[in-house]
């Protein structure tokens, strides 16, 4: 009787790390599977972002506040790595990233709307987490267009590029229900939050901005119809 207990903990055991394995697989492949059917030509490869600065958090969370006016100046490449890689990174071997998600099913999408980043053509751009690469998704310089659609906000038009988040809410809710709609809500207020500390670090300015034209926004991103738009973050020099 013993060994029968034995031998149905350790199929129990082994089911159990199986189990943690073929998750992690699957987080892998989810990551990857949209940038390797991305068309080359369009992809961006962006610089590795860095791990360390001389600002503390504290000092960081000191400092945040929304900027909502930028010089005319370009931002560079690297800084516009950087502050993709804080709203949604990666950060471990699993597919973990650096903001926190419901299940680790990571229902947000990163857009960057760029118009004067030095190293980086004016278009809109999806951010590939797998990668650390841009996906471009639409062409020109589209900063104007997307003020228009949220409602003439002039920070928008006169940053040097937008980061726009948007959620697939049947990612979370396949497993939580209606209640994973709140959990991915929850999930973009983290991200936005990462960007303004990071902003902070960079010594960028931004703003977090929550009224615009849902289906504008969709259109100009190319975005589906289960794509929804969450916030507009411009970014630009101080």
């Amino acid at each position: 009787m013993r060994d029968e207990k034995s031998s149905a903990g350790k199929i129990s055991s082994a089911a159990a790390s199986f189990g943690l394995v073929l998750f992690s697989l699957i987080v892998l492949l989810a990551n990857s599977a949209d940038l390797s059917g991305s068309d080359t030509t369009d992809t961006i490869k962006l610089p590795a972002p860095g791990y360390e600065s001389g600002l503390s958090i504290e000092k960081a969370l000191l400092q945040r506040r929304s900027i909502r006016d930028y010089k005319d100046q370009p931002l560079e490449i690297s800084e516009v790595s950087q502050l993709l890689w804080a709203a949604q990174g990666i950060t471990d071997q699993r597919g973990l990233r650096t903001v926190p998600s419901a299940g680790a099913l990571y229902p947000l999408e990163v857009f960057l709307v760029a118009g004067n980043v030095r190293g980086l053509p004016a278009g809109a751009y999806r951010y590939k987490p797998a990668g650390h690469a841009l996906v471009k998704v639409a062409e020109g310089d589209r900063r104007a267009e997307l003020c228009e659609a949220a409602g003439g906000q002039k920070s928008v038009k006169k940053s040097a590029a937008v980061v726009v988040f948007t959620a697939i809410y049947e990612r979370s809710t396949g497993k939580y229900g209606d209640r994973g709609i709140r959990y991915s809500h929850i999930e973009v207020g983290c991200a936005a939050q990462n960007v303004y500390l990071q902003a902070v670090s960079l010594d960028i300015g931004t703003v977090f901005v929550g009224a615009f034209d849902d289906s504008r926004v969709r259109q100009l991103l190319n975005l589906d119809d289960n794509e929804h738009p969450q916030c507009i973050m411009p970014v630009g020099k101080k």
